[in-house]
């Protein structure tokens, strides 16, 4: 029996004095990465994600559009395999201060977008290269060729 788990987060931005910023977390493992997390019962996909954003990172979201949906399956030792699902949304910050919730991530900051694509090029998970990509692309910023190389 295959278990189906999904998850939601997003790509979080600001626009601070006219420059737009990008949200990268630090995971426990720490991986560059996004906020993220599973979905409770009776919620939908986008609370979950802007739930997930607010309990991480202490940022309260409003959902611009959908970025991208990663799909992966892998071994639980209790459920065997699990077909899990994470929708990413590309979300506005709007209130709230920077705090990482340590349970979960080391660490939260804001990037300029050329930044925060080097970081996940060079220390983030491949899967969310196409995601950051998408997000930038929706937010108009495009990623020179020469930066696809990874470090």
């Amino acid at each position: 029996m295959t278990f189906t788990q999904i998850s939601a987060g997003g790509v979080v931005y600001r626009y601070q004095e006219g420059i737009l910023q990008v949200q990268l977390i630090v995971d426990r493992y720490g991986k560059t990465s996004l906020p993220k997390g599973k979905m409770e019962a009776g919620e939908t996909i986008e609370e979950t994600a802007l739930r997930e954003i607010h309990e991480e990172t202490g940022i309260v979201g409003s959902i611009s559009s959908p970025v991208d949906i990663i799909a992966y399956k892998y071994h639980h030792p209790e459920l065997g395999q699990v077909d899990k699902e994470v929708h990413y949304y590309l979300v506005e910050a709007i209130a709230g201060a920077l705090v990482p919730q340590l349970e979960e991530i080391n660490a939260v900051a804001w990037h300029e977008p050329l930044e925060a694509w080097r970081k996940q090029r060079s220390n983030g998970y491949n899967n969310n290269d196409i995601i950051l990509r998408k997000a930038l692309s929706l937010l108009e910023v495009y990623i020179p060729e020469n930066e696809d190389i990874p470090y």
